[in-house]
C-alpha cells in the first residue's frame, strides 16, 4: 500500500488537474505537488510553463501529447525508475480523460509505481453542475468524430439513451456538431451549450438544437472558444416524438433515398410539410458530400 497523504513520495506519478480557464482554480494541494515534484509531464510544455511561471515555479518539463505518447511514456517511466516523482498535467482540466495520459498511467500501474490523483477542475462536471439537468446518471462522451459520416454513426448509437450526454467540441466544428445532434437525436432533445467555462466570456445557452445553431450563426464571435454540449434527457411523454422526429427520420433516409422520396416518406409518417422537408433533405445531402 502507498500513502496518498502529505508531500510526494519518490517514484510516484501524480495525475494533477489544472485550471480550465481561471488560474485561481488551481487547488492548494495541486500547487504543493507541482512545487515538490522533480519532473512535469505536460501536454503542451509552453502552456504548462506559463502556469508554473504564474506561481514562480521552475521545473523540468517533458512533452507528452497524442503524437508522442508511447515514446514519452517510456521517458517518464525512466524518471520513476530513477526514483523521481512526476506530475502529469494537461493543458486544462483533468489529464487522461479527453486528453493524453491514460497510456502513461496504465504503464506506471503495470510496473508497480503508485499513481495518485490530485483532483480539480473538469469542464464536463463544471458544465453539468450549472446546467440543471438533474442528479441522475449521465454519459460523458468527449469529442465526437470529426468526419460527418463517423459523427452521424456515433450519434445514432446513442439514440436510445434517455439521460444527459456530455460532449466536448472545438470551435471550427461546433455548428456542424450541434446540427448533427438535432438531425440524429432529434430536435425535441434540448441542449445546454456551455462556452468558455470559468473565463471572462463564459456563457450558457439552452434550447432546441436548431435554436442553438441559430444563436451561434447570428454572431461568428460566438463560435470562438471551447465548448461543452449537454444533450438533455427526453422530456416526460416525449418518447413518441423521439421515435417519429421528422428531422431524425429524414437524416436516416437521405443516404438511401433521393431527397424527394425521403421527404415524401417522412411527410407521410409525421405529417410534416413535404416541401419544407424536401428543402431540408436537399441541404442535408449537400452537407454530406
Amino acid at each position: 500500500m502507498h500513502s496518498k497523504d502529505a508531500g510526494p513520495a519518490k517514484g510516484t506519478l501524480y495525475v494533477v488537474a489544472t485550471p480550465i480557464g481561471n488560474l485561481r482554480d488551481l487547488s492548494f494541494r495541486a500547487l504543493d505537488v507541482l512545487a515538490a515534484v522533480e519532473v512535469v509531464a505536460a501536454e503542451d510544455t509552453r502552456v504548462t510553463a506559463r502556469l508554473l511561471s504564474h506561481y514562480n515555479l521552475s521545473k523540468r518539463l517533458v512533452a507528452l501529447h497524442e503524437h508522442n505518447e508511447r515514446r514519452a511514456t517510456e521517458t517518464v517511466v525512466g524518471f520513476l525508475e530513477a526514483g523521481k516523482s512526476v506530475a502529469l498535467v494537461s493543458d486544462a482540466g483533468t489529464p487522461a480523460i479527453s486528453d493524453p495520459g491514460a497510456q502513461l498511467v496504465a504503464e506506471a500501474r503495470r510496473r508497480g509505481y503508485p499513481v495518485v490523483p490530485v483532483p480539480g477542475a473538469n469542464a464536463a462536471l463544471c458544465a453539468l453542475s450549472a446546467a440543471g439537468v438533474g442528479g441522475g446518471p449521465f454519459l460523458f462522451y468527449g469529442f465526437l468524430p470529426s468526419r460527418p459520416k463517423a459523427r452521424r454513426e456515433a450519434l445514432t448509437a446513442l439514440r436510445e439513451l434517455n439521460f444527459p450526454i456530455v460532449f466536448y467540441e472545438a470551435p471550427h466544428r461546433i455548428v456542424d456538431s450541434v446540427r448533427a445532434i438535432g438531425e440524429t437525436l432529434g430536435e425535441s432533445r434540448r441542449i445546454t451549450l456551455a462556452k468558455e467555462l470559468t473565463k471572462v466570456h463564459e456563457a450558457f445557452v439552452e434550447g432546441a438544437p436548431q435554436d442553438i445553431v441559430a444563436w451561434l450563426e447570428t454572431d461568428p464571435a460566438r463560435q470562438r472558444g471551447e465548448f461543452v454540449i449537454i444533450v438533455h434527457a427526453r422530456a416526460p411523454g416525449d418518447e413518441l416524438a423521439a421515435t417519429f422526429d421528422a428531422t431524425s427520420l429524414l437524416a436516416a433516409l437521405i443516404d438511401e433515398l433521393p431527397a424527394s422520396r425521403a421527404a415524401a416518406v417522412v411527410a407521410k409518417l409525421t405529417g410534416a410539410d413535404r416541401q419544407a422537408l424536401f428543402t431540408q433533405a436537399t441541404a442535408m445531402k449537400r452537407a454530406r458530400k
